[in-house]
């Protein structure tokens, strides 16, 4: 299994995933032009991307999952409550191979599931991703909204994961947001900050590596975030930066 994080963090996420003989993006978030740079210089061509799957719909996940279409003729998986909360809000354009998945389902690419989890992040209808193949398991939990009790079991069955830490509590509190913005991100629908997705990945007995996902740019730094896991985990697994 190949893992490809093509950006991370609040100005776009794309990650790539190839599995027996199954090529997918997840989310939409780069420019159609950068995903497709981004991957030629790993060897691989966007327009053989079997499918493009959306976790939900603000605009760092699915600017340009219209263009990934209409450009590159990608198949679009996404839940019916984000497409309509998308189109409502004119973010998508025209398409024309829209496929439906229920946030808690699984989808199929032959010899590849996805189980789909709700999440409580505050878009419409999130979902995260568990990608099992030949017996191994990715998890790809950014955008979590808090830690819930669901995600225990999925940590601790995984062998690899991205998984969002997103800010530093005390770069938060001291840094410029406004203070109803603040509230959102450490809310309930909000994302994790570094020591809570680092008490999460304890549960990740299986865990091969770790790599840390959505990081605020001006909350956060990758030197941070290594810090805080590292101080909590130890060196069990290896820890990268999207």
């Amino acid at each position: 299994m190949i893992a490809i994080s093509l950006q991370s963090g609040s100005n776009g996420n794309c990650i790539y995933v190839e599995t027996d003989g199954i090529r997918l993006l997840f989310d939409a978030g780069i420019c159609g032009a950068g995903a497709a740079s981004r991957l030629n210089g790993y060897g691989r061509d966007i327009r053989e991307v079997d499918a493009l799957i959306i976790s939900h719909e603000h605009v760092d996940h699915i600017r340009y999952a219209g263009v990934y279409q209409r450009k590159y003729g990608l198949p679009i998986h996404i839940t019916p409550k984000t497409f309509y909360k998308a189109e409502t809000e004119n973010k998508l354009g025209k398409l024309s191979n829209v496929n439906y998945f229920l946030a808690g389902g699984t989808i199929q690419f032959g010899g590849v599931t996805i189980q789909t989890i709700p999440t409580p992040h505050d878009g419409v209808d999130g979902a995260a991703f568990i990608i099992s193949s030949a017996g191994k398991k990715l998890g790809i939990l950014t955008d979590l909204g808090h830690v819930f009790q669901e995600l225990f079991p999925v940590i601790s069955s995984l062998d690899a994961v991205f998984i969002e830490s997103n800010y530093d509590p005390g770069m938060l509190a001291n840094g410029r947001y406004p203070v109803f913005l603040k509230k959102r991100i450490q809310g309930p629908n909000g994302h994790l900050s570094n020591s809570e997705a680092a008490e999460l990945l304890q549960a990740g007995a299986k865990l091969r590596w770790a790599c840390l996902a959505h990081l605020s740019e001006n909350n956060n730094t990758p030197q941070l975030a290594l810090k805080t896991h590292s101080g909590i985990l130890g060196s069990r697994f290896p820890f990268y930066i999207a």
